[in-house]
Order: C-alpha cells, then structure tokens, then sequence
C-alpha cells in the first residue's frame, strides 16, 4: 500500500506557527529558558496552549526551533560578506570582525526589535551549556570560518586564543545591541554607541591576545 501523502500545511497553519515562534522568541530571550512558560508564550501568540504544544512540541523543542529559525540567515549573510571581503584583497583583523558585526547590525536595521530580541536569546544560549550542541549546530560553522581568517592572519597565535577573543567579542557586540540604556545611565546624554568603537575595541583585545607572548 502506498504511504498517504502528508498535505502542505495551509496559510493559516503557517501564520499561527510565525505567531508561536515570534512569541516565543521574546518570552524566551525576557526570561531565559527556565522562565519563560508556554502558558505566556501561548497568551502573547493569542492561541491556546495545546496549539503551542502541537507546532513546537516540548518546551526544549521549541526553545531549539526558536534558536535555529534566524540561524541560518545570519550565517548566510557573513558568509556571503566574509567571501566578498576576502574577493577585494588582503584581510586585515578590524576587517574581518567588522564583517561578523556588521551582518547582524544589518538585520537589526532592516527588522528592528526581531532581531535584538534573537540576540537576546543568543546571549541565554552562550551562556548556559546545556546549550552546547545547539550553540555548536547553529553557530560554531561560520564563526570557525571567521576564527580561520583571523588565525590567517596570526599563524604563531593558538586557536585557543582565537577562541577565547571571539567569545569576548561576542559578549561585547550582544552589550552594543542590548545595553544602550546602561551607557545613557553612565553617561547621560551620550549618543548611541558607534559600530566603529565595538570593532576597535575587539579587534584590539583580539590583537593583543593573539600577540602574546606565552606565560
């Protein structure tokens, strides 16, 4: 007997999963994952909770969807940049990490809080390692691209280094998208932190990582 043929699911179908999974994106990225509740992603989806259940399935399955869904595309984009940056000519360091700042900056500009929301929970993942296969899954492919370019450019320095300024890096580019508030309250009436200043300061930490003489 031939196997049925399982139906495209319907537009509705579609729309109400984007509404679950655009819920749970800023539940998850306010409370982490062990306090965010379905029960609250299901009332901000304006769905009941058993239509929660059948399009993320447990709560860890959803958090994982949730994660993997931009994934993708932010990958795409530095690694379409980071091949045209290479076409132009020799690499230097604040190039190439102006490179991995910069797409996501670009996302943040064109879709606005989506997108701070996703680095939000970026930051729940890079800080929990339970997460750890997840992180490896969705990140760690075009960050090692990013770290070869770097160690290219460095061939003395270790990939441990690398390592250790990229998480740092990170952390830093997750605080210039999410912690504006905190340089107003430092600084009142500074102006919003400048792209140009992250990478400087990064590829400095970087440089002077990489640079080091070994204890």
């Amino acid at each position: 007997m031939t196997a049925a043929r399982k139906r495209a699911p319907s537009a509705r179908s579609l729309e109400t999963r984007k509404r679950i999974l655009d819920a749970a994106e800023k539940v998850f990225s306010r409370h982490g994952f062990d306090g965010a509740s379905l029960r609250e992603i299901a009332t901000l989806a304006d769905v009941p909770v058993g239509l929660v259940h059948h399009h993320g399935g447990s709560k860890e399955a959803l958090f994982a969807e949730t994660v993997r869904r931009h994934a993708g595309l932010l990958a795409e984009i530095r690694m379409r940049d980071l091949k045209a940056l290479k076409e132009k000519g020799p690499l230097t360091l604040e190039a190439i990490m102006d490179c991995f700042f910069r797409a996501y900056q670009k996302l943040v500009n064109e879709e606005g809080d989506q997108w701070l929301d996703y680095g939000r929970l970026v930051a729940h993942v890079s800080a929990d390692a339970r997460w750890r296969d997840l992180a490896a899954e969705c990140f760690d492919p075009t960050t090692q691209h990013f770290m070869e370019a770097i160690l290219s450019l460095y061939p003395k320095a270790t990939s441990e280094l690398a390592a250790t300024g990229q998480i740092f890096s990170v952390a830093a580019m997750l605080a210039f998208f999410n912690a504006n508030w905190r340089l107003e309250t430092l600084s009142p009436g500074a102006s919003p932190p400048d792209m140009n200043h992250l990478v400087r300061f990064s590829a400095a930490g970087m440089k002077a990582l990489l640079q080091a003489k070994p204890a």
